[in-house]
């Protein structure tokens, strides 16, 4: 089958361009990796030397072949790169988070409808194998009415980073935003957003000043959800916990593409996104009057999918995979989340 492919240009050559874009862009016909913007660097023509490499903005926007921008710098600059590119008239995926505000967010929303281009945000852990294999247990049904939740993104990594930006204290910096995003997503696909948030933010790292520490409440009518995360947990707990009127499945975070990626190993690969046996989740709950406790094989992860549903968006106009509505209602929550921290209090929706 033959593709008209869409040319595509990255903001930046970092980890992210480096590791869950640039991958994906190369290994699948429907994409061209055109270009990249690196400032004073040559890594990604040094890795693809086909392609371009762009000092500024201006001059990647200034170029009429680039179809779609990939928007993969810090947080803080999401928005006015966003804008930018939006009113150059090229399409854009912006990393999660989205923005920084909500404000920022509706902005960049309507302007899109006004220049008619697709507007999408790159939540990629949609497509994990763990996050797969819970949802599916849940639209089956396996575990009755959901009664609690928990799902934890948790790291040991005591140290402040190196890059000086992460570890500044600004809007838009820290794990709520950047861990943070990945976990309120996937609770809002899993169950839509909640009736109210109360928020347990903090510095745990010696000599930090940005959050590093989360324990979020979700409510719902008949549920509560908790998202986690912590630098200093070394021996790591379950990632996903539910329980519900019939049972329970628990569920290591466990997908192997970001390890994969780091190993050079490409999508293409035989293999690709399948999690190891010892990986699989429990599922303890009562299927037609028996009570059963088994593992569950894991769903195929693979961030391809949203790479391949994007390309029907942009070339015939299908749903875009993650919108920026969807991308939106996360800063929402981080919002609430940062004032029911402040204010001590749940927040109601």
């Amino acid at each position: 089958m033959s593709f008209s492919p869409i040319h595509t240009a990255l903001c930046s050559f970092g980890m992210s361009g480096n590791l869950f874009h640039a991958p994906f862009l190369t290994v699948n016909p429907k994409y061209n990796l055109y270009g990249a913007l690196e400032r004073t660097k040559n890594q990604a023509i040094e890795k693809y030397p086909q392609i371009k490499t762009f000092r500024t903005l201006e001059n990647l926007l200034a170029d009429d072949t680039i179809e779609l921008v990939i928007v993969n710098t810090p947080n803080i600059t999401h928005y006015n790169f966003t804008k930018q590119i939006i009113n150059a008239g090229k399409n854009v995926v912006v990393e999660k988070p989205f923005t920084v505000t909500v404000s920022e967010a509706e902005e960049l929303i309507q302007l899109a409808k006004e220049k008619n281009v697709v507007l999408s945000v790159y939540h990629n852990r949609r497509y994990d194998s763990d996050f797969k294999t819970v949802r599916k247990i849940l639209k089956e049904n396996l575990l009755g009415d959901i009664v609690d939740v928990a799902i934890h993104y948790d790291r040991f990594v005591p140290e402040l980073s190196y890059k000086t930006h992460k570890e500044t204290p600004t809007v838009g910096v820290g794990s709520l935003y950047d861990l943070g995003s990945h976990l309120i997503d996937q609770a809002l696909q899993l169950f839509g957003m909640p009736n109210a948030v109360f928020a347990d933010l903090d510095c745990k790292r010696p000599n930090s000043k940005v959050v590093d520490y989360f324990d979020l409440k979700l409510y719902y009518k008949l549920h509560k959800v908790t998202l986690k995360s912590s630098y200093f947990v070394r021996e790591p707990l379950p990632s996903y916990v539910l329980h519900g009127t019939k049972g329970s499945f628990i569920k290591t975070k466990s997908d192997v593409q970001e390890t994969a990626l780091q190993a050079g190993k490409t999508p293409d690969s035989e293999n690709w996104g399948i999690e190891p046996k010892n990986e699989m989740g429990i599922l303890h709950t009562e299927k037609e009057g028996k009570i059963i406790k088994e593992h569950i094989s894991s769903l195929k992860g693979n961030y391809m999918e949203y790479y391949d549903a994007l390309y029907d968006a942009i070339r015939n106009s299908s749903k875009v995979p993650i919108t920026a509505i969807e991308g939106m209602q996360v800063i929402q929550i981080i919002e609430v989340a940062s004032l029911s921290n402040k204010e001590r209090k749940v927040i109601q929706l």
